[in-house]
């Protein structure tokens, strides 16, 4: 051995005697290493629950024939704006994706964010929402509402809007907000 320190760490994995030091964790750690990874799976596990038991029921919403756009009503939802009833849609691919990412200052470009009042917002969260959404398909020409939210999905893309008006059409290669 070259130095101490390599000395030493040789000496007590190999479970000999150093002064009044022995190795006598060696033997345990593929079991503390296992015993640590399942505490850790439990305590995720533990945290999902929790949050699916605070937020309540499972969301709806629904996703273009395609599967490209998803979106879904939380009555309770965060938004820039507060809690309130938001529509949030997203998109699987978008040519516009990496121009949107830049506008957000925090988090990764998500979609966008439709509250009852306002002008769409880009939805640039930090982290994951913890919403639980069943999504169903919402064949082409057919419309979705839910709260203050009406939906209408066509082949050329999805368009929604809130009762005050205000809306945003969403599609693979462009979108638009009023």
């Amino acid at each position: 051995m070259q130095n101490g320190y390599a000395t030493v760490t040789w000496l007590l994995l190999k479970g000999r005697r150093i002064g009044r030091v022995t190795n006598q964790e060696a033997p345990m750690k593929p079991s503390l290493l296992i015993f640590s990874a399942v505490a850790t799976v439990i305590a995720a596990v533990a945290a999902s629950s929790s949050v699916a038991g605070r937020s309540g029921a499972v969301l709806p919403g629904f996703r273009s024939p395609s599967g490209n756009i998803k979106c879904y009503y939380n009555p309770k939802g965060l938004s820039s704006r507060g809690f309130t009833p938001v529509l949030r849609c997203s998109l699987d691919h978008a040519d516009y994706g990496v121009t949107l990412q830049h506008r957000c200052e925090t988090g990764d470009w998500h979609g966008f964010t439709l509250t009852p009042t306002r002008k769409p917002l880009i939805f640039c969260p930090g982290g994951a929402s913890g919403d639980h959404v069943a999504y169903r398909t919402l064949a082409y020409g057919k419309s979705w509402q839910r709260g203050p939210f009406t939906c209408t999905s066509r082949v050329t893309g999805v368009t929604c809007s809130n009762r005050t008006g205000h809306g945003l059409f969403i599609s693979r290669q462009t979108y638009r907000s009023w």
